[in-house]
């Protein structure tokens, strides 16, 4: 190099520091060891709830064909997957039940059986492993024969009738064992009601992580197979679940929750909903989680499987935008593996 290029590399390096005032953003990233030092979003176990599928049976495990990965458990395995999730570090499950469809009626009346899918589970669970959290649904979706979330009448759902079930479905999952009552619903009026309920009953203790923003998404196709609703679901859910399009509506949503006394409130899906848990977070600074749904799951892994994209870095980048977000924590199917990770130091 001559001494004219020497002074022209020179003088670009100058200007570039002019520029910049010379502040170099990328000297924080050069090393792997800064990159981590100055991390603003961090990772951990105790960030991750774990969703289950139960199904009926002994030492069933029934693979969900649109979630790769993901398995339907019985009883006893729901169990050892609690074992699993505190030896991992995982802080609380979440249970979802595919109920016998010869066990469906209109009304979801097994909801309220104390023998149901989801209370042998809490009571298995609680024995196997009492150092886990259980998170429990609160809607009837699972129960009824058309597939919705509450009572019906011709093809309008009653609201303050479903509310009245699904005070009678919290309290039998609470008797059996469930410490967060998480309703999905998206009634009005629920949390309320839930809460007078399980304070009058002398369940107290219980805490509430409401579905606050619950949308009305495309995102929910591989979870609907999963409990079996999607053959048996009549029309749609959008004249209760959110409209997408709505942002403030979320804000008024979780306000009235809170106001009702939840403890913790839920953005669903989240990754299209960043910035609502970015705006409920900052609005309001309860606990805030997000669920990262099965379709976004499922596009994840379909995708990597196909070798599009790096599933594991797609996986851990997904939760930590949660994160960053404002998430303080999230359901996902990936929770069992990213804790993996998060254990050999992978993450």
């Amino acid at each position: 190099m001559n001494m004219q290029s020497r002074n022209r590399t020179a003088a670009d390096k100058a200007d570039v520091s002019r520029i910049t005032g010379g502040r170099r953003m990328r000297r924080n990233r050069r090393t792997d060891w800064a990159r981590r030092m100055v991390r603003e979003a961090r990772l951990s176990a105790n960030d991750l709830i774990w969703p289950l599928f139960l199904t009926e049976g002994v030492d069933v495990r029934e693979p969900v064909t649109s979630m790769p990965g993901v398995e339907r458990l019985s009883v006893d395995n729901a169990a050892k997957a609690a074992e699993e999730a505190v030896k991992l570090g995982i802080p609380a499950i979440a249970l979802f039940p595919n109920t016998d469809a010869g066990l469906r009626d209109e009304l979801g009346s097994e909801a309220l059986n104390p023998q149901n899918l989801v209370c042998r589970a809490c009571r298995a669970i609680k024995q196997a492993a009492p150092e886990v959290g259980i998170v429990t649904d609160v809607a009837l979706d699972p129960y009824t024969s058309h597939g919705h979330d509450g009572v019906m009448a011709g093809a309008t759902i009653l609201n303050d009738e479903t509310v009245a079930r699904l005070v009678e479905q919290a309290l039998v999952q609470v008797d059996a064992g469930a410490d967060i009552i998480a309703p999905s619903d998206m009634m009005d009026g629920r949390v309320g009601a839930i809460r007078e309920g399980l304070d009058d009953n002398g369940f107290e203790h219980a805490q509430i992580m409401s579905y606050s923003a619950k949308y009305a998404s495309a995102f929910y196709g591989p979870f609907r197979d999963a409990i079996a609703t999607n053959a048996t679901l009549v029309g749609d859910k959008r004249t209760y679940q959110m409209d997408p399009a709505n942002g403030a509506e979320a804000l008024m949503e979780a306000e009235l929750d809170i106001a009702e006394g939840a403890d913790m409130i839920m953005v669903k899906p989240g990754m299209p909903y960043l910035d609502i848990i970015w705006r409920l977070k900052d609005a309001f600074g309860l606990p805030t989680f997000a669920y990262q749904v099965s379709g976004e799951y499922a596009m994840i892994q379909a995708a990597a499987q196909n070798g599009w994209i790096d599933g594991e870095r797609a996986m851990v980048e997904s939760l930590l935008a949660f994160r960053r977000a404002g998430a303080d924590g999230v359901l996902t199917y990936f929770a069992p593996r990213a804790a993996r990770m998060l254990r050999d130091g992978l993450i």
